[in-house]
């Protein structure tokens, strides 16, 4: 009995969070992968393999062009391997790159001009991008969103909204020049603005007052057990009466409004860490593999949609990740590139192996710091 117990409860485990997570990771590395892939054809460059996960191959065929198409073992990333690269960072493989004939050199990434291998590794976090504003606006067309009336029904004693001058009935117009159409609206910019004064239009009686409110820092639980540190006005809109809609909306509004979620997100991330580089913010936020499974397991509850949307929030995270200045990361390669075009002609073979080297150590250091914070996460549940 025993071991049926723990054979359904690894099934349950499987199917509650590995496959959601595998589902997710899957469809960001593809197309991360996918740009970097279309752009190394379009301009000629051979590319040898296209691998979801690294390590050994589990399955795989290829292509007309002689590209590896495959599935590998460790399936927490992914990578597109071009003619010429030594690994799957694509750094530079001298020996084969010095043996070349003139043939590989047409086809070779390293023997391509600065601006086309720069376009290549630009190509995937940007694929990121594009896919996030895709599923979002798929989303936006097809289930829609629910809207709330931004109306302010009670207000708690000795909250930021009592001390801002918040009154029964006021209706929120803007925060900080952005305008709010639902409560939604409302709490998404209040939850990532602890501790930060906010400029807030409300229409009063007819006539529209300006407010100025600080959002308190809390903890609070959600349903499923995580904490999050949030901003919080202490203002609430009664469900009994609200005038509660689903919108969807036609392909152009659809786009506009995706791409906008987009930016909320870059710009909230960029606001979060610059609040941790100040100590404005603690780091225990940040999460690994372990909180994305995790994560995926528990919208996974919500249906397909909800999984969907986690699905373009990490892609802009990747996205925006992988431009990150780092050696290694695809915003390193930019970051070379750029200082190859200025130079007139690449760094050192040492400077770019030193480079890497330190890139190699950070990832690993934030990889390790991201994971211990998930398993610090997980024993406090």
């Amino acid at each position: 009995m025993e071991i049926l117990a723990s054979m359904g409860g690894s099934a349950s485990w499987l199917l509650g969070y590995v496959i959601p997570f595998l589902f997710v990771l899957t469809i960001v590395v593809f197309f991360h992968e996918l740009g970097h892939f279309w752009v190394a054809r379009r301009v000629g460059v051979r590319v040898v393999a296209f691998s979801i996960g690294f390590g050994p191959e589990l399955a795989g065929f290829n292509d007309r062009h002689g590209t590896r198409w495959k599935i590998s073992a460790i399936p927490l990333g992914g990578y597109v391997k071009f003619l010429g690269d030594d690994s799957a960072a694509s750094t530079p493989d001298k020996a084969a790159l010095d043996h070349m004939d003139e043939a590989d050199r047409r086809e070779s990434f390293f023997h391509k001009p600065v601006a086309a291998r720069a376009a290549i590794v630009a190509a995937g976090p940007i694929a990121n991008f594009i896919l996030a504003i895709v599923i979002f606006a798929a989303l936006f067309m097809t289930v829609g969103r629910q809207v709330t009336t931004p109306q302010v029904d009670a207000i708690q004693a000795g909250s930021a909204a009592e001390r801002a001058g918040f009154q029964p009935h006021d209706v929120i117009m803007s925060i900080d020049g952005e305008k709010i159409d639902s409560f939604g609206d409302m709490q998404r910019i209040v939850s990532a603005s602890a501790e930060r004064p906010l400029r807030i239009e409300v229409e009063r009686g007819g006539q529209i007052e300006t407010l100025t409110a600080t959002p308190d820092r809390r903890e609070i639980t959600d349903s499923f057990g995580n904490v999050h540190r949030i901003g919080v006005l202490g203002i609430s809109r009664s469900t009994g009466g609200a005038e509660v809609r689903t919108e969807r909306f036609g392909p152009v509004d659809a786009v506009t409004m995706a791409t906008k979620e987009v930016w909320f997100i870059v710009d909230r991330t960029f606001d979060y860490l610059g609040g941790v580089v100040t100590g404005r913010e603690s780091a225990d936020q940040l999460g690994g593999p372990i909180r994305i499974a995790q994560v995926s397991g528990q919208v996974a509850t919500f249906g397909i949609a909800a999984l969907l949307q986690l699905a373009a929030v990490l892609s802009v995270s990747i996205g925006l990740l992988n431009l990150f200045p780092v050696p290694l990361l695809d915003g390193g390669h930019l970051l070379f590139y750029a200082i190859e075009a200025l130079r007139g002609r690449p760094l050192s073979e040492r400077a770019q192996e030193v480079g890497f080297r330190i890139g190699l150590a950070l990832v690993l250091m934030l990889m390790l710091f991201a994971t211990w914070n998930d398993i610090l996460n997980i024993s406090k549940s």
